[in-house]
């Protein structure tokens, strides 16, 4: 039997496969249409007169970079679900003498086949949607018809996409083809350094006092911009080694303090794997950095804009840079809510044993379900809030006065990121243990069938 043929068999679609094969499509396709409605707005800014350009063309790669954690956090998470839901039988495959060459080959066919079906179906929805996006207003007027990309823009998104999900699953691959038992052992993480929490209060200090003293390192507006944005980015990446470090001390206390059954259950899910569990809400951290910063900036460049109009495209700034925000946090958080409940049901597959044996012990699939929304929420307010503080430490020598005296800007932020945490909350609902494991149930009881296709 060929590669091609053995990857059909166990990929194709199939009732007891149904809600993650669907998850992981529509995860793809949910990727390609952010991607590429985020590089339309951005290409739209290309039509400004070339003055706008200078400054809008610059945020609008900043916006992208900031996108492409989130974005890439989405389709890591759809890769990781597709190969979770044939790890087993690919498995079982390489224990039937299957060679390294030929798993990785069925994998890959099947990542590549599904990413491209996504991705497909992500340049339909971004089409249906450019007519929405394209009104949205920027100096003044709708984007209009700027907002489509030219074919061969969109053809390389496509490719990256399934490059992408080529590349996770080329990474999960190099443990099964190692050890066929590795799907089997659940061996255990290390457990994150305090020294990430050491470098981190270190290089928030180094930036504070940058920022503070920004005035002695140039006066050059263009310098002022590139050493806020360097700096900015720089305190991102920082912030982001933290998180697994932070993540898991919330883990332990809240296991300290665990009182009920799906308290100390959520807890040893976050205790389990506390760098999985911040990847999954790293988007969130990320979004709250932003919507301060953000604002912030929004509420100084409005403190600035105080004299009279003089009819320039700089009129328009401080509201653009508000609207630009608002739609990286809207992006942000559709992003990360989709991730979180493709991780979430990769997640419940992977422990569908423990579920199952939990049941039998007794304990309802409500106390598992409560356990493991609990198990995201609180990374996620963990994040919000770690990251909110951070970033409020850094932007005050900046924009303190601003935020006193522009507090309207500031809370329409906090009250996105607030929104954006109760989209999360309701998404993950998709991953329900009861729901998953029924068809897996129905899956083992179905047999397998030998000669079918």
């Amino acid at each position: 039997m060929n590669t091609v043929h053995l990857a059909w068999m166990l990929g194709r679609p199939s009732s007891t496969r149904g809600t993650s094969q669907i998850l992981t499509v529509s995860a793809y396709a949910m990727v390609g249409a952010m991607l590429l409605v985020v590089l339309g707005g951005a290409y739209s800014f290309t039509s400004f007169e070339r003055e706008a350009q200078a400054a809008y063309l610059p945020l609008a790669g900043f916006a992208v970079v900031l996108l492409a954690v989130p974005l890439m956090v989405l389709g890591s998470a759809a890769a990781r679900l597709s190969a979770r839901t044939q790890d087993r039988a690919l498995s079982s495959l390489r224990l039937l003498g299957a060679t390294g060459g030929q798993i990785r080959g069925v994998s890959l066919l099947q990542a590549a086949g599904t990413a491209l079906a996504g991705a497909v179906a992500g340049v339909v929805l971004y089409l249906a949607c450019s007519p929405l996006v394209a009104m949205i207003r920027f100096q003044g007027a709708p984007l209009g018809d700027a907002i489509y990309l030219p074919w061969w823009a969109v053809v390389a998104a496509v490719a990256a996409i399934v490059l992408l999900a080529v590349i996770s699953s080329l990474a999960g691959l190099r443990k099964l083809i190692i050890t066929p038992l590795a799907v089997a052992t659940r061996q255990s993480v290390p457990v994150p350094s305090w020294i990430r929490a050491l470098v981190t209060v270190g290089s928030v200090a180094l930036l504070f006092f940058v920022f503070t003293n920004i005035g002695v390192v140039s006066q050059e507006i263009g310098t002022i911009i590139a050493v806020v944005i360097l700096g900015f980015g720089f305190g991102l990446l920082i912030l982001n080694l933290a998180g697994p470090w932070l993540v898991a001390v919330v883990g332990r206390s809240k296991l300290k303090k665990a009182v009920k059954p799906e308290q100390l259950l959520a807890a040893r899910m976050i205790l389990e794997n506390p760098s999985e569990s911040w990847r999954q809400v790293s988007g969130v951290a990320m979004a709250s950095f932003v919507a301060v910063v953000g604002g912030s900036g929004a509420a100084l460049m409005s403190m600035g804009n105080g004299q009279e109009p003089t009819g320039s495209w700089f009129d328009y700034l401080p509201q653009d840079i508000l609207t630009g925000v608002l739609l990286t946090l809207v992006i942000t958080f559709v992003c990360v809510a989709a991730s979180a409940s493709i991780s979430q049901s990769a997640s419940t597959l992977d422990r569908a044993d423990l579920y199952d044996g939990l049941h039998k012990l007794g304990m309802g699939y409500e106390v598992m379900n409560a356990a493991r929304t609990k198990s995201l929420m609180i990374p996620a307010l963990t994040a919000s809030i770690g990251f909110a503080i951070a970033s409020v430490v850094l932007v005050l020598p900046l924009a303190g006065v601003a935020v006193l005296l522009k507090p309207l800007t500031v809370l329409v932020v906090i009250l996105a990121v607030v929104l954006g945490l109760v989209l999360i909350r309701a998404a993950i609902s998709v991953a329900n243990p009861r729901r998953l494991l029924a068809e897996r149930v129905a899956g083992h009881s179905g047999g397998i069938k030998i000669g079918e296709g």
